[in-house]
């Protein structure tokens, strides 16, 4: 993210819409609102990873800082999802969203990988 507002302003917009569906302040949003909260949520989300896809690499160091961001990302990621796998399974109850992402993450950066070592 160049010092891009529009790319801010959608980040912290997306961060502000994940946070309320994870109701904070303990008040239960009838369903109608929920419902248009996860709508406007998958709008920015769209518009976040449109973002990201439509990033150019300038040079080496362009090149560099969008390895290093992908990858803290997806160290920050997976971690939480093992932190929240460890804290359901002292429950003796894992939620499989969190297993299954967890492999998803794990598979597609493996076949990235590979795929990149080959081609490019």
């Amino acid at each position: 993210m160049k010092n891009n507002i529009k790319e801010i302003i959608i980040t912290l917009c997306l961060i502000a819409i994940a946070v309320l569906l994870l109701n904070p302040f303990n008040f239960w949003m009838p369903d109608m609102v929920v419902i248009g909260i996860l709508a406007i949520a998958l709008v920015l989300f769209g518009i976040f990873a449109s973002f990201i896809l439509r990033e150019k690499i300038f040079d080496e160091r362009d090149s560099l800082h969008r390895t290093l961001a992908g990858r803290n990302a997806f160290l920050a990621g997976s971690a939480m999802l093992m932190i929240g796998i460890i804290i359901e399974g002292y429950s003796h109850k894992v939620d499989a969203w969190l297993v299954i992402t967890l492999i998803v993450m794990i598979f597609t950066k493996i076949t990235t990988r590979m795929w990149s070592d080959k081609n490019l």
